[in-house]
């Protein structure tokens, strides 16, 4: 690994995404606009918005990021850029964890603003550690990147980049516990969940929002991280090294 060619990638990204204001917009603004919306469709019941923001404060940014990511890093393939960055020296971990680099920063910022607009300005309020959320939509934040990452290496176009949203996403967010208690679904659907990284970081933010469970919260975590680095490793398989 070197540190210089990991950094230049990552730079090289940011700069990329510093010139397309609509990506910017729809990363940084979206999620705490459907947070704002979220806590008016609510308006009557500051409980149900304390109950179900918090978690909501993560999974926001883990689509957003799933969609940018994906769609991103597909364009880097169909464009050639990534063919002719392999014909290189550079090292395929070089490579997939500058992206990934310039993809968590964007991510932390992502889950910052969305948990400052949550909390100073829409009211918030939960009976744990508000750092720990903020830190677990952090990692969410993250987690949406690696799967974006990883799942952009079977698209073969934006729509179809797209389409991965309501194939991945959508069921996770489904069976996660958000919309049910996973105990009341189907007992094949509670044992399907436990199978969706989204459903770890539910978890993990709802013992966070009510206070309790800090064991659990570390090994929701600890899954989580699992799960970041298996879908980046499995991302580096997909960077096939080419001869100039």
């Amino acid at each position: 690994m070197n540190v210089y060619v990991t950094m230049a990638t990552a730079e090289r990204v940011l700069r990329q995404l510093r010139r397309d204001p609509r990506t910017l917009a729809l990363v940084l603004l979206v999620p705490p606009l459907l947070l704002t919306l979220f806590r008016y469709v609510f308006d009557g019941s500051q409980m149900t918005f304390d109950r179900i923001g918090g978690p909501l404060v993560g999974i926001f940014p883990f689509t957003m990021m799933f969609v940018v990511t994906s769609i991103a890093m597909l364009r880097e393939r169909t464009s050639g850029t990534l063919e002719r960055l392999m014909t290189t020296p550079l090292a395929k971990l070089d490579l997939l964890l500058g992206y990934a680099l310039a993809f968590a920063a964007v991510a932390v910022a992502q889950a910052g603003i969305a948990c400052g607009v949550a909390f100073a300005l829409l009211g918030l309020h939960v009976q744990g550690s508000v750092v720990v959320v903020i830190g677990l939509a952090v990692m969410n934040a993250v987690l949406g990147m690696a799967t974006g990452l990883f799942t952009s290496a079977f698209a073969r176009s934006e729509f179809q980049a797209v389409q991965f949203l309501p194939a991945v996403v959508f069921p996770q967010l489904l069976l996660c516990g958000l919309l049910a208690p996973r105990v009341h679904m189907a007992h094949v659907l509670y044992i399907a969940s436990f199978a969706f990284p989204l459903t770890w970081a539910y978890d993990a933010l709802s013992h966070a929002v009510a206070g309790t469970g800090s064991a659990k919260i570390v090994r929701d975590s600890a899954i989580l991280g699992g799960v970041i680095v298996a879908a980046l490793a499995l991302g580096a398989t997909t960077l096939r090294r080419r001869t100039p």
